[in-house]
C-alpha cells in the first residue's frame, strides 16, 4: 500500500473563529466536518495525519508576516488552538504514532522544519492537503511539496481562505501548474 498523509494546515481559531485575529470566517467553518473526516479516514487507513501550524510571536520585528497581518497564532494562545472539532480530534488522537502536529513559522509547512526528512524517513509520497489559506499557506506548501516531487491531492471542500477569487486562482494552480489532483 501506497503510505500518504494528510496535512490539516493552520486550522486554528485564530484563522477560523469569528473571533480569530486573521480569520477566513464561515468559508474556513464550513470545512471543519470535511477535516475530521478525512482524519479519521486516514487514521482507519493506517495513513498519517500531520498538522503543521503557524507558531509567531508577539510584535516580531524579524518576522515578515509581522508588516502584513495582524498578530497571529501566537504561542500559548487560544488563537494557535485548534479550532472546533479538530481541537477535542488532537485531544484524543495526539498520541497516536501516525499523528505529528508541529510549529512552522513560514507559509509553507517545509521552510524551515523537518517536513521532508520526517516524510522520507516513512517513506510517504502523497500528500493530501487540507485547511487554511489555500492561497497562502496551503499554496505554499504545495509549491514546496511539487519542487520535492510528492503527488499532491487538494480536497476543495477541505480548503478555505478569504476570498472566493482567492480560492478559484489558486484550486486552478494546484491542478495547472503543480498537476495536483482536485478531489
Amino acid at each position: 500500500m501506497t503510505k500518504q498523509a494528510l496535512l490539516i494546515i493552520d486550522y486554528t481559531n485564530d484563522f477560523v473563529a469569528e473571533e480569530g485575529a486573521l480569520t477566513a470566517g464561515k468559508p474556513a467553518q464550513n470545512i471543519e466536518t470535511r477535516i475530521i473526516e478525512l482524519a479519521d479516514q486516514f487514521l482507519n487507513n493506517d495513513h498519517w495525519v500531520i498538522l503543521p501550524t503557524d507558531l509567531h510571536q508577539q510584535n516580531d520585528p524579524y518576522h515578515p508576516e509581522s508588516k502584513l497581518f495582524p498578530a497571529h497564532n501566537l504561542a500559548n494562545s487560544w488563537g494557535r488552538q485548534f479550532y472546533g472539532e479538530l481541537q477535542r480530534w488532537y485531544d484524543h488522537h495526539q498520541h497516536h504514532d501516525h499523528v505529528y502536529a508541529y510549529a512552522k513559522n513560514r507559509y509553507s509547512a517545509f521552510a524551515n522544519t523537518n517536513l521532508d526528512n520526517f516524510l522520507r524517513e516513512r517513506d510517504i509520497h502523497t500528500l493530501h492537503l487540507t485547511g487554511v489559506c489555500t492561497d497562502i499557506c496551503v499554496l505554499h506548501t504545495a509549491i514546496s511539496a511539487y519542487h520535492l516531487n510528492y503527488d499532491l491531492v487538494i480536497y476543495q471542500d477541505g480548503v478555505a481562505t478569504f476570498n472566493p477569487e482567492g480560492q478559484r486562482w489558486a484550486l486552478a494552480h494546484f491542478q495547472h501548474s503543480l498537476g495536483a489532483k482536485i478531489i
